[in-house]
Order: C-alpha cells, then structure tokens, then sequence
C-alpha cells in the first residue's frame, strides 16, 4: 500500500509535559487507522500535530513524500487534511448546502458581470454527494440544528469528501450517537476509504474501532506501543498496551 502520511519521531512538550515522545507511524492511501489510548496518552496532541493546531518540537510530517510545515489549520485544509471533531465545528443555524460551501460558494455572473452565489449549482452538487454516501438527509437546505447527530457526522463528512480531503481525521466520531447512527458513521468512514481517502478514527469504543478499521495503534503516555493490524489483534490486547499492562509484562517502565 503506497504511504500517504508519514510521521516520524514527532516530539512535543508542553512545559515540563511531555505529550508526545517520538511518536513515528505511517498511514496508507485509502487505509483506515485506529488509534486507541486512554485520557491522556496523547491522541489529541498527535491530531492536532496532523493537522496544523500544533508544530512539533521535534520530528517530521511527511504527505505523499513531501514535508508538511503545517502553521495552521488552515494550511492543513489546503494540503488535504480534515479534521471532524466530536463538536463538528458546523454553523448550526445555517443550511446543509451552506456548511459544506461555507467561505467557498459557487458563483455566476448576473448581467454579466455581478457575482451572486450559484444556488442551483450547490443544490446538485449536495444532492450528488449525499447520494454517493448515501445519506438520508431530505433537503439540502435543512437547517444543520434540525438534523441528528448522524446527519451531522455525514454533513461534515460530505464536506471533506466535497474539496477532495486526502485524510480525514475523525475524533471520537460516534461518542453521543446512537447506536444505529454510530453504525451510520462507521459505514462513511469506509465510503471514504473506498473513495481512496485515507482516514484517522479515533475511538474509545474497542469493538467498533477493530470492525472499521484495517490497522489499529495504541498510544500510552505520549508514544505508540502497539501496531497491529486489525484482523490479528483483540480487544483484550488493545486494553492490556492501553493500561500499560503488556508493556510491565516486557520489562518495559509503564
């Protein structure tokens, strides 16, 4: 599988902190990694590392080959890079079309030369994309307030999928879903990979994270200790890296 993110040896420190101690992994075109820790292990400093909230004391971001010196988070939007957290960051009191072209609206030209946003051309684009997703979202312009927290999840997803994300990072994605709508999300996040779009899910949820993700890796205390790929792993493993259990067991200081 041809290597789309490479982190290697990524440090950093928050004062005496150490949240991230030389965390190296690589993610493929196309593949769906879990990442798995407890509070604290340093799943959100690696995120926001990836995706331009952070820069890394030490170490290097590499996409496709070439450095990353992400300053921002937009940087990292322009790179290819989306993050989809847990509050989604979506203007609730505006239309499904509206969030997903926010700031990047379509225009046409009246009389020739006035600018004004291209309505019809947003409204079959999003009920293009919903359908290549299969969303069951009923108009385009519903307010995002009205929807549910599945719909959400898909509305921020059709974003990514929409200005051709080549990573998403999903965090914590299904925590105040439903159970049928966590199945929902879980089900876009491999529409996305099928897409070839590589994804970061992050998730407390064990059993979830192995049925949707191809490759799983634990963080404790700041670094990875555990890779594996989903198929040759369990729950119970996950947990025994995860409390630092495996590690004691291999003479390793937990």
């Amino acid at each position: 599988m041809t290597a789309l993110l490479e982190v290697k040896n990524v440090k950093k420190r928050f004062g005496a902190v150490e949240a991230l101690r030389g965390v190296t992994f690589t993610l493929g075109e196309g593949e769906v990694l879990g990442i798995a820790g407890d509070n604290g292990a340093g799943k959100s400093t690696l995120i926001k590392t990836i995706s331009g909230v952070h820069r890394p004391d030490q170490g290097e971001l590499l996409l496709k080959g070439t450095p990353l010196q992400l300053r921002s988070p937009r940087e990292a939007r322009a790179a290819g890079i989306e993050t989809i957290y847990q509050d989604l960051a979506l203007a609730d009191h505006l239309g499904v079309g509206a969030n997903i072209f926010l700031g990047r609206e379509p225009l046409r030209w009246a009389l020739g030369f006035l600018p004004v946003i291209d309505t019809a051309k947003i409204a079959q684009e999003i009920t293009n994309l919903l359908g290549r997703i299969e969303s069951h979202i009923p108009d385009h312009e519903t307010k995002v307030m009205d929807l549910s927290g599945g719909q959400r999840q898909a509305v921020a997803i059709a974003r990514a999928m929409y200005w051709k994300a080549r990573l998403v990072i999903m965090d914590e994605p299904t925590a105040a879903l439903a159970a049928m709508e966590s199945k929902n999300v879980v089900k876009l996040a491999r529409a996305l990979a099928d897409e070839g779009i590589s994804v970061i899910f992050i998730d407390h949820n064990l059993p979830e994270l192995l049925g949707v993700c191809d490759r799983v890796m634990v963080m404790y205390r700041g670094d990875k200790v555990f890779e594996a790929s989903s198929k040759e792993t369990s729950q119970d493993e996950l947990v025994r890296y995860m409390t630092g259990y495996s590690l004691r067991d291999k003479g390793v200081e937990a």
